[in-house]
């Protein structure tokens, strides 16, 4: 459920993917041990798909696309006319081309599955009207957090921008000892008040504006289970 505790935060005011707790500390968390899909992940997947049709954008680049659940959950939409995800792990592309039927040697189409660091800018990912980092920044080493911001804020410029991660301050409400993390390779969890920070200081460097949601059930003070940022480009600016 997206709720609707919503605050927007305008750049002037301001300075692999999906873990879910329920399965806490399985590989991937947008499915259980039984391999069926749990209802946080598709509140995610729901939350940044209802997004991106928002935004108007065309082609969307998935930054951490892992087996390609989100790349198969926008091919269903006739309105993008471009979907593109990369992934370091060669295992996880390999998977994200069998469920979207990619044939690896065929001439690129709408929807391509590529190698490739999300924390290295590359030049022939710009162009793209909307980027997503879904459950993926709290995999990366807190001193690399600025090489994927300069690839994705300085170097691909999308007008849209959409980033989810867990909210330590729900991990109580889960059950979880003080401390834990949701899966064995998280880097860092962040409260909403450190995302906000950081997220407003990257809107204020590069130009665009944050708004916040919460995306699960919602507690009256610890928030909801996972939290998104929702960047858009400042009009005027060059994307």
């Amino acid at each position: 459920m997206l709720t609707a505790n919503r605050n927007q935060t305008s750049q002037a005011d301001s300075a692999t993917q999906q873990d879910d707790p329920g399965s806490s500390l399985e590989p991937a968390d947008h499915s259980d041990a039984a391999g069926v899909s749990t209802p946080l992940h598709e509140a995610r997947l729901a939350a940044i798909t209802g997004a991106l049709l928002a935004s108007g954008a065309r082609s969307v680049l998935d930054l951490g696309c892992g087996e390609g659940v989100l790349l198969a959950r926008l091919a269903e939409q006739a309105q993008f006319s471009r979907i593109v995800g990369i992934d370091i792990s060669v295992p996880a592309i390999h998977a994200a081309r069998e469920v979207l039927r990619l044939d690896p040697f065929a001439p690129a189409g709408r929807i391509e599955v590529l190698q490739a660091s999300f924390t290295d800018a590359d030049p022939c990912l710009c162009g793209f009207d909307a980027a997503v980092m879904l459950e993926t920044i709290e995999h990366v080493d807190p001193g690399r957090l600025s090489l994927v911001e300069r690839a994705v804020f300085g170097c691909y410029r999308p007008r849209t921008v959409l980033i989810t991660t867990p909210n330590q301050e729900y991990n109580v409400v889960h059950g979880m000892r003080p401390g834990a993390f949701r899966h064995p390779d998280h880097r860092f969890e962040w409260d909403r008040p450190k995302f906000r920070r950081w997220a407003c200081g990257v809107a204020a460097r590069h130009v665009y504006s944050v708004a916040f949601d919460d995306i699960g059930d919602c507690h009256p003070t610890r928030g909801a289970s996972t939290q998104m940022a929702s960047f858009t480009l400042d009009a005027g600016s060059k994307a």
